[in-house]
């Protein structure tokens, strides 16, 4: 069996799918209180859920521009 790679950019790209695969989670859960009339509960969640959304777009461009450059 292959070992896995510990590089930089490896890690990084784990803890992105981390990220979204959180995300996804977050919003089933607020779907979910938002259909039992706890919008005040949904409308906090979707305000994290935006900035962890803009926070991907962030890390996705960064884990690009470090595999470009080939640093680790």
């Amino acid at each position: 069996m292959p070992s896995p790679e510990y590089s930089l950019p490896d890690t990084l790209e784990r803890i992105y799918k981390n990220q979204l695969a959180l995300e996804a989670a977050i919003m089933e859960l607020t779907l979910w209180a938002e259909d039992c009339k706890t919008s005040n509960v949904g409308e906090n969640v979707r305000g994290a859920l935006e900035t962890i959304g803009e926070n991907a777009g962030h890390i996705k461009q960064g884990l690009a521009r470090i595999k470009q450059n080939g640093k680790m």
